[in-house]
């Protein structure tokens, strides 16, 4: 459910008129458009489409990078930026809530923490953020709250400062 009404049988351009962004596992970013392009492609319909200028300079502000490589082909940019241009597409429909689907996969340890201090920026701007994440110490570390899942179950749940000081979680994903 999302403000009320069920979601689980909606394709993805319904999720996007609702206010639900979705940054997908491994990108999926349109690789023969440029920046510029995929990022138009988040704001196809209503407000998103008549603030896009306007909200475009709000995800070049926060992330200056995709500003220097706006006229470059999305699929020659390297894999941190590949995963910034698909943060940035999803912030260009305006989203109440944008979920992230492994965000540092294959990534950089300190691209890592780029995406993770990023994800932190949206979230503080208002968005509400869910991230599934195998990276659990980071994603903890910026998390309000956390879910911890086992085999399809709900297991642990608590504050990301909780479950990073919880004894079952250290052992079982902190290797601690």
């Amino acid at each position: 459910m999302f403000e009320g009404k069920p979601i689980y049988t909606l394709d993805a351009y319904k999720l996007t008129e609702l206010g639900i962004a979705h940054v997908p596992e491994a990108r999926r970013l349109f690789v023969e458009m440029t920046v510029e392009e995929n990022l138009d492609m988040g704001s196809l319909k209503g407000k998103a489409r008549s603030l896009r200028e306007k909200t475009k300079e709000t995800v070049f502000e926060l992330l200056p990078r995709l500003r220097e490589r706006r006229r470059q082909l999305a699929g020659t940019l390297s894999g941190g930026e590949q995963q910034m241009l698909a943060v940035g597409r999803g912030l260009m429909s305006l989203p109440k809530l944008q979920m992230f689907d492994e965000p540092s996969l294959g990534l950089a340890p300190l691209l890592v923490r780029d995406i993770f201090d990023t994800i932190k920026k949206i979230n503080k701007e208002g968005t509400t953020v869910l991230i599934v994440e195998q990276n659990v110490k980071q994603t903890l570390l910026v998390a309000n709250r956390g879910y911890v899942l086992e085999t399809g179950r709900i297991t642990n749940q608590g504050t990301g400062q909780a479950l990073l000081s919880d004894d079952h979680v250290k052992t079982a994903y902190l290797g601690v």
